[in-house]
């Protein structure tokens, strides 16, 4: 089905913005919290709104209540979300950092101006002042040593600060009441993000606790982000976060974000139960050429692969056997079939097309069953390829199975939960697996994490490593591209290793998938994506105001 791409909306260049606020007694904020709140509560998800409502200045004549699809992604604090975009998201509004992602890098937020030594090793960051916790109490320069080091101790689940399983930095020193110095033990070209993207936790909070995964109390997370929690439920899949009145950095143009769940997606979003749809290509004609929809095109950020186990099924280590494989898998068809056509071939270099360093000239491995028969050698080979319960996954699986079979190659097929099958594939236990996720527009260095790392970065799908896999050429290669702090010569690495990937394959990325995402401007027109990812829910400048310039 053609999509009418003149019709998709363009969004504008965001920067950061600053605003200070004034001093309230701590029983004040919770005294209003609790006022906002009943007032809220008496707003649904349908409240329509006056222009002035979205942010502007002036009397409003309701809250702006933004409702989206639910679901279960875990307790929203940097120790215990589930370890997926839709959790990390959930925190991200609660907690700030130095840095955040804008729409092409990363831009100031906690930290104002940073500088880096010649050396690359001695980074420098100046906060903004009279940043405010949600009690009320100050931030300080000695919350932010406080949170490296207690993150250190204690990893989150988004672990940005261990290489390989060993911290890289060498010591933390607090210049004066603005500023912090963080020294490395050695300079590398993911340092500043790396750095940026730590939350920031107060210490008068954390630092009589001992075992941060068991906390569970909503009076707990306190951040300094943008919005408070004020409901969770677990069984429910429900959310309900409340703009902070004494945010320091842009204002809220949302002032309640809740996820609630649904059984239906676009029935849900038609009878105004939820303001955003991603939207299913078949039914995007729907929305088309309709002056009361906008529709937004997500970058390819987001995608399938199917892993290969060699530590557990040894034949996988043959490379003409996971070529063969390769050979067996009918792309072309899984995007019409499964993605209906919203998607894009994956890479075999792994980095996708819309990645800024994408290589375009990797081997490729074109549907061909005769071929893949011939590099079996006619042998036949049994294999079980596990799988979540989804939809889309089963279909993948139908479709891999009858053409596998063909060339040889019987699979069974396991479908269990994703949380079981994300803990199967992290932990080793599996044969085959197919696995989707986001993050694959991030930086660079993901290719050591996924195919040269023996530690995985943190829990989450995007890093996990390749259980049994080790090439030397690539590993040195991919420690070569993590220490080249020249911008060039660490793209000519780059597209090196993507074209060393492709030619050995150690797992076999599948398709891209591309986001149609609809709303109704007249309700709210703030969404944006950031440079790096697929899904404008996941990025808090999608609820703030825009930077004026």
């Amino acid at each position: 089905m053609k999509v009418d791409l003149d019709n998709l909306d363009e969004k504008t260049k965001h920067l950061s913005r600053r605003f200070n606020m004034k001093k309230s007694k701590t029983s004040k904020l919770f005294a209003a919290c609790v006022l906002t709140i009943v007032i809220f509560g008496m707003a649904g998800c349908g409240t329509k709104t006056t222009e002035k409502s979205l942010g502007g200045t002036g009397e409003q004549s309701a809250p702006l209540v933004i409702c989206l699809e639910g679901g279960d992604w875990g307790f929203p604090s940097p120790f215990a979300h589930y370890s997926r975009g839709p959790g990390a998201s959930k925190m991200r509004l609660i907690y700030d950092s130095l840095l955040e992602k804008g729409e092409e890098g990363l831009i100031p937020w906690l930290a104002r101006e940073w500088t880096i030594s010649p050396d690359g090793r001695e980074y420098t960051f100046v906060l903004n002042s009279k940043v405010k916790w949600h009690d009320g109490k100050m931030l300080t320069v000695q919350d932010v040593k406080f949170s490296f080091e207690y993150f250190m101790k204690h990893p989150p689940v988004s672990d940005s600060l261990f290489i390989d399983g060993k911290p890289f930095i060498e010591k933390i020193e607090v210049i004066d009441e603005s500023q912090v110095k963080i020294v490395v033990k050695e300079p590398n070209a993911t340092v500043l993000d790396r750095l940026g993207i730590v939350r920031i936790i107060p210490e008068h909070i954390w630092k009589d606790i001992d075992d941060p995964k068991k906390v569970m109390d909503l009076d707990k997370l306190v951040g300094c982000g943008p919005y408070i929690l004020t409901d969770y439920s677990q069984e429910q899949g429900k959310y309900r976060f409340q703009a902070f009145k004494d945010y320091w950095g842009r204002k809220p143009r949302v002032d309640v974000i809740e996820f609630i769940p649904v059984s239906d997606p676009v029935l849900a979003f038609e009878n105004g139960e939820i303001d955003l749809l991603d939207v299913p290509p078949d039914i995007i004609d729907r929305y088309e050429n309709n002056k009361e929809f906008k529709i937004l095109k997500s970058p390819a950020f987001w995608g399938y692969k199917l892993l290969f186990n060699m530590e557990k099924k040894p034949e996988l280590a043959d490379i003409n056997v996971r070529k063969a494989i390769a050979h067996a898998v009918d792309v072309d068809e899984l995007i019409e079939k499964v993605a209906r056509g919203a998607a894009v071939s994956a890479s075999s270099g792994y980095l996708p097309i819309d990645h800024i360093w994408y290589n375009p000239d990797v081997t490729r491995y074109d549907f061909d069953i005769e071929k893949a028969k011939e590099l079996l050698n006619n042998k036949l080979l049994n294999l079980v390829l596990l799988i979540s319960d989804s939809q889309q996954e089963a279909r993948i699986a139908e479709l891999l199975k009858i053409n596998f079979a063909k060339a040889g190659i019987n699979i069974d097929v396991r479908a269990v939960d994703m949380k079981t099958r994300d803990n199967c594939v992290k932990n080793c236990d599996y044969e085959l697996a197919i696995i989707g996720h986001g993050g694959w527009g991030r930086d660079a260095d993901c290719l050591r994490e996924a195919y040269a790392a023996t530690v995985a970065r943190d829990a989450g799908p995007a890093s996990n490593v390749i259980c049994g896999y080790s090439n030397p050429k690539i590993s040195q290669l991919c420690k070569k591209q993590l220490i080249e702090l020249d911008e060039q010569k660490r793209k000519s690495m780059i597209m090196e290793l993507q074209k060393l990937i492709s030619d050995e394959i150690p797992m076999l990325p599948l398709y891209n998938t591309i986001d149609y995402t609809v709303f109704k401007p007249e309700k709210y027109d703030g969404w944006v994506h950031v440079f790096d990812h697929h899904a404008v829910t996941h990025n808090k400048l999608s609820y703030l105001e825009q930077d004026k310039k």
